[in-house]
């Protein structure tokens, strides 16, 4: 089992303590530090800025918008970065939801698994750069040749010549249909909401994308780096407290009232009823009485709350069930150095 940071995205004011954890975590032996973006800061500024003070750590992004940018200039920023850090960058993509896309980007939302196959395959053309890169749709044209065109396209190749041919990329996946595509055509699963207890469930659905022709990895090469809330403490109460607010947000307050890719992940863990009243509450402005009916139960289908001793049992729990990096987010230094001393 390793450990990754994840630092995530700024709330209403850039972070002033990020600096300190990553140099925390590239001294106590965390494998990776991640970034990620909603509607605010970016992922790839923060990235470069604090990467550039570490030498080991790898530098990944969980996750990149594919509506934020084209995949060439998606290409352009990984290669640029793959060669600032010597080579340490993993590209994590998602498709986001039809609220952000289309109200933030401005961007279709409709076929997200075809648009991800397209994008990242254009990607890999870009860092290949065997030929000049051509798409030829539905999502992405290149050269363009649709409505506006001048006619004047031509496919090119990247000035400059990538470090890594095949830079790593890992999708931030929810649904069975986009894991198997994950197991497929990926490197790493992003899972934000992962539990063991659905470990069989998680695991057939790779299979499915790992059994197709043309898969990149097997499940012994394959890397599932998911998103732990782990809190070391002999309070759990309080911890419990703490976390409900940020599962009621994700569970009930995310996208729209049907549309709500985070609160069908808990659907799939078995509680529909649940995310039926948190999301009714949270929706009427009620949103501390959403959190306060989620049981403690559900917390721990994908956090691990407790002392030392119950901290180690699950995280040798997740590795069983196939996990190889837990992403987590201390929120001090000493944090840092409790959870390294652990595994």
């Amino acid at each position: 089992m390793k450990l990754g940071l994840q630092l995530g995205y700024w709330g209403a004011q850039p972070p002033t303590d990020h600096g300190d954890l990553v140099a925390a975590a590239e001294r106590c032996g965390f494998d990776a530090v991640f970034t990620a973006e909603a509607w605010g800061s970016d992922a790839y500024t923060p990235l470069a800025w604090w990467g550039r003070e570490t030498s080991t750590l790898r530098l990944g992004t969980s996750v990149l918008q594919l509506s934020a940018r084209t995949p060439t200039a998606c290409a352009m920023a990984a290669l640029t970065l793959d060669h600032l850090s010597g080579g340490r960058h993993i590209v994590g993509l998602g498709v986001s939801g039809p609220q952000v896309v289309e109200g933030w980007y401005g961007q279709p939302f409709a076929r997200p698994l075809a648009r991800t196959r397209q994008y990242v395959d254009i990607m890999r053309q870009v860092w290949a750069r065997q030929e000049p890169v051509v798409s030829q749709g539905p999502a992405y044209r290149l050269p363009y040749d649709g409505p506006g065109a001048s006619g004047l396209g031509k496919p090119l190749k990247p000035i400059v010549h990538p470090l890594r041919s095949d830079i790593p990329i890992f999708l931030g996946a929810e649904g069975p249909k986009n894991i198997a595509l994950t197991a497929e055509i990926a490197d790493g699963w992003l899972p934000l909401f992962y539990t063991p207890r659905m470990a069989d469930q998680y695991n057939a659905w790779l299979d499915e994308g790992f059994a197709r022709e043309g898969a990149r990895h097997t499940r012994e090469t394959f890397e599932i780096c998911a998103t732990a809330q782990i809190v070391l403490t002999d309070d759990p109460a309080a911890a419990y407290t703490a976390v409900k607010p940020f599962l009621a947000l994700y569970m009930g307050g995310m996208g729209s009232e049907d549309t709500n890719f985070h609160a069908e992940v808990y659907r799939r863990m078995g509680h529909a009823d649940l995310v039926d009243e948190v999301t009714a509450l949270f929706r009427a402005g009620r949103k501390d009485e959403a959190a306060q009916i989620i049981p403690d139960t559900v917390v721990d289908d994908a956090a691990i709350i407790g002392d030392e001793a119950h901290v180690r049992a699950e995280i040798a729990r997740w590795e069983a069930a196939g996990v190889t990096t837990m992403l987590v987010s201390p929120g001090s230094v000493a944090e840092i150095e409790r959870l390294a001393s652990l595994i």
